[in-house]
């Protein structure tokens, strides 16, 4: 056990090299990237309250399933918290301040906390959303924290990020083309640019992957392989509300997604099928019994899960969130 932890604080060690290099492609300058106030209403100005008032007349038009699935997006993204003390404790990330992985994290946790800023400020505008019991859920979803099956592995937890990042893209830029039919064309344009930073923070973190499987193959294979045996969980799948037990909440969160198609389990073996084939899982060789196990586990798996997904039906079961004022 420890010949594998110090090979993968090496192998860490040497893509930290790689990612130094090119963080600029993966992160924006601080700068130049937009900001929640680029695209919400901007108080100083004389037409603020008119601009307040069309901002909830088109938020009038959203339908109930979207606006649920919105704050559940938002909620999400506000536990960046824990999201950043769990990329701090991956294995061979130097807690040095200033060393090349800790900056790294401090860069994304900046660049991902617009998004919970920007959402929330829109929907505290948006007169539709009951804030207190919104914040509520936010409170007990960092207090909560996850436990998403990585540990403090750097490559199950790269892997999760590659997945993750790529799910919080499609999520959100189909709540940007369904917003934009329902009318609202402000909440479609902030949806869209939080959609841009996840694909660009998903290509990073798959980066990250295909630099570790050119150096240390047949353990990564393995990493994957037992991630995807797990399942990716979201990272809100411990949600709830006030009077709600631990993750509770999530699944009516989910079956809105769903009914929606938001995101789906036909998404999700889609995105299992882009990394098998950006990591280019088939043609992996020299890999020992176990990676080879596991390289043909994962190639096969799409195929079985597509065949579930199919057989799924969208549920139909309404549900009430005390988020959703009225």
């Amino acid at each position: 056990m420890r010949f594998f932890e110090e090979k993968r604080r090496e192998v860490m060690k040497h893509i930290e090299v790689y990612m130094l290099e090119k963080m600029n492609d993966f992160l924006k300058p601080i700068d130049q990237i937009w900001q929640p106030s680029d695209l919400l209403p901007d108080s100083t100005r004389d037409t603020f309250f008119s601009e307040i008032r069309d901002l909830q007349e088109s938020a009038k038009g959203l339908s109930y399933d979207l606006m649920a699935v919105l704050i559940g997006d938002t909620i999400t993204e506000e536990a960046l918290p824990t999201y950043e003390s769990w990329l701090s404790m991956v294995d061979g990330v130097d807690k040095e301040q200033h060393s090349g992985w800790m900056t790294w994290t401090r860069h994304w946790t900046a660049e991902e906390n617009r998004h919970g800023d920007l959402l929330n400020k829109y929907l505290y505008l948006s007169g539709r959303v009951n804030m207190r019991a919104m914040e509520v859920s936010t409170q007990y979803l960092i207090a909560d924290g996850f436990d998403i099956g990585t540990g403090t592995d750097p490559y199950r937890n790269f892997i999760y990020t590659s997945f993750q990042e790529m799910a919080t893209n499609v999520s959100h830029r189909r709540v940007a083309s369904l917003a934009k039919k329902d009318g609202d064309t402000l909440l479609s344009k902030m949806c869209g640019v939080i959609a841009s930073d996840e694909a660009r923070h998903a290509k990073a973190y798959k980066h990250f992957i295909g630099k570790i499987f050119e150096v240390d193959a047949n353990e990564c294979m393995i990493a994957f392989e037992d991630m995807m045996r797990k399942k990716i969980v979201m990272p809100a799948h411990f949600l709830r509300e006030v009077g709600l037990k631990i993750g509770q909440t999530f699944g009516h969160f989910t079956d809105a997604a769903q009914r929606l198609e938001v995101y789906t389990a036909v998404d999700y073996v889609d995105i299992l099928k882009t990394l098998i084939e950006e990591w280019q899982i088939e043609g992996l060789s020299d890999l020992n019994e176990a990676g080879e196990k596991a390289r043909d586990y994962v190639v096969g798996l799409p195929n079985r899960l597509m065949r579930i997904a199919e057989r799924m039906k969208n549920p139909m079961l309404e549900y009430k969130f005390s988020w959703i004022h009225g």
